[in-house]
């Protein structure tokens, strides 16, 4: 910006009017006091000065304002149109002006010196900023170092307290400090310590070296008082700053009692398998000589079972036809003969599902319609209404399936209340989890299945109990069984990587819930 000051306003504007054609900047003032205001309130390149003015002239407001700090680039041209004599003219140099021009000035004159005063003030704000830029990255520059400093310094004494060998590298690849421990096993500061032949880790180190990233590595260090070679886990890591490496730390950590302890667990884990192993050889053949036993034991038990029944029934028929109180006698002897013949089977049949089986594609709508068929004299007799909904065809094995069905069909018929007929609702869906409440899901990889019905029901504090074998929740007089219907049942919904649970509540009934994989490829087998 430019000002002229003047107090003849015929004066400033012909001047304005010249500098505003050409793009200029102008403000004005017409007495030494109002420029001295304008000069503390703006920045001027240029001043245009009248030396003669009533009150202060122009080289007393020179010299004020060559007092202030922000006009010290500020150039002073003085215009006068009577003082132009030599002591007037050398009078407004040394007040602080750049040129002193008289009047009649030419305004092609002036104009070409307020262009150059003008460049150079903007040059000497250009050169003042950069000097204040160069100072305050001077300044960063030097924080930077002295925190740099203060940080290797205080690296050097971590260095120093650790239990390991520690070290820095220059960033050229050079080793320029290590610690106290560095020297059980090397003698020299610039030099790593001996490696077994085998871990020679230069060449890799290198490479990293120049990629600037972090290198682990597990090495054997030569111990200088012993000549052992001892296990130790090398970690050199870079220091960066803005992005540049500008050193490295490293430290070797001695792990050989580690090693040592890992690779005597690792050959004792080894004979542990072994052990285990020839253990599962002989569980096997154990298992399959008890299958046996069992089988031979039934079958032995059964036929003198049999005999019992049998002859018990002739001797009720032939002899006791008019003895009741010995006919009732024997009839419980021979309903106790027929649970035990029950028991027996079942206790058969329990020991026989942990004979390994295989998975196959299983439709549970044709083993629940062959089951029904079985069922058929039964549920006629009790007057039951059975419904069975779709059910999703899943990767089962058919007979195991069969019997959890058998089983809860079974139950659901014997325990239904006595002057109710059953009803029984079997449904099924998919659903998103293995879990009971999981919510159903279109393309689920579980389903749910759950048979229900109108019975007795049971207090549901005595859900743990009913899947354990021989638990029984009724009077065997009422009801009968063994009590191993459900704990089958459970065990074979194990087998088949699912869930089974039920709800219940005295005298309203009973819901088995069932979860089971839809297809058994990504469940483990047991």
């Amino acid at each position: 910006m430019i000002l002229i000051v003047d107090d003849r306003p015929e004066n400033i504007l012909p001047l304005k009017k010249i500098l505003e054609q050409h793009q200029f900047s102008v403000d004005t003032a017409e007495s030494g006091e109002e420029a001295l205001k304008k000069v503390l309130a703006n920045n001027y390149a240029v001043i245009i000065l009248d030396v003669q003015m009533p009150g202060m002239d122009g080289f007393e407001v020179a010299n004020f304002i060559g007092g202030y700090s922000k006009a010290k680039d500020t150039s002073i041209i003085f215009l006068s149109a009577v003082n132009k004599e030599k002591e007037f003219i050398t009078k407004g140099y040394t007040s602080g002006g750049i040129d002193y021009l008289t009047k009649p000035v030419d305004p092609d004159i002036l104009l070409l010196k307020v262009k150059i005063l003008n460049r150079l003030y903007e040059q000497q704000q250009e050169l003042r900023a950069t000097q204040e830029s160069l100072l305050k990255e001077i300044e960063v520059r030097k924080q930077a170092e002295e925190q740099l400093a203060k940080g290797m310094q205080e690296l050097r004494s971590i260095v120093e307290s650790l239990p390991q060998m520690a070290f820095t590298i220059a960033s050229a690849g050079k080793i320029e400090y290590v610690n106290e421990h560095w020297y059980k096993y090397s003698r020299q500061l610039d030099q790593f310590p001996e490696m077994h032949p085998d871990d020679n880790i230069h060449l890799e180190w290198e490479t990293y070296l120049k990629q600037g990233v972090e290198y682990i590595k597990e090495t054997r260090l030569k111990e200088l008082t012993t000549g052992e070679y001892r296990y130790h886990l090398l970690r050199i890591t870079p220091i960066k700053f803005e992005e540049v490496t500008v050193r490295w730390v490293g430290t070797f950590t001695d792990i050989h009692q580690q090693k040592i302890n890992a690779e005597i667990l690792e050959q004792k884990v080894e004979l542990r398998t072994k052990e285990l192993l020839d253990k599962n050889v002989e569980l096997e053949r154990t298992n399959h000589e008890l299958q046996q036993f069992a089988w031979v034991v039934s079958h032995d038990l059964k036929e003198p079972l049999r005999k019992i029944q049998i002859f018990n029934g002739v001797i009720k028929e032939k002899y006791l036809k008019d003895n009741n109180e010995a006919i009732s006698y024997l009839d419980r002897s021979i309903q106790s003969s027929a649970r035990m013949s029950r028991l027996i089977s079942d206790v058969l049949e329990y020991s026989r599902l942990s004979n390994s089986s295989s998975f196959q594609e299983t439709n549970l709508n044709e083993i629940l319609h062959e089951l029904l068929i079985d069922f058929d004299d039964l549920i006629s007799r009790k007057e039951a209404i059975v419904s069975v909904g779709n059910l999703p065809v899943i990767s089962a094995m058919p007979s195991r399936i069969r019997q959890v069905f058998q089983n809860l069909i079974s139950n659901a018929l014997k325990f239904s209340k006595p002057t109710v007929a059953p009803v029984i609702h079997i449904t099924g869906e998919l659903v998103a989890d293995k879990s009971i409440d999981s919510p159903a899901k279109e393309n689920g990889a579980f389903c749910r299945i759950i048979v229900e019905d109108n019975g007795i029901g049971f207090d549901e504090k005595f859900l743990n109990r009913i899947f354990i074998i021989f638990q029984r929740l009724n009077d065997q007089s009422s009801y009968e069984g063994t009590g191993i219907g459900l704990a089958i049942a459970k065990k074979n919904i194990d087998t088949h990587n699912g869930i089974i649970s039920a709800k219940s509540q005295m005298g309203e009934g009973t819901s088995f819930i069932i979860v089971l994989p839809v297809n058994q490829t990504n469940h483990v087998l047991k």
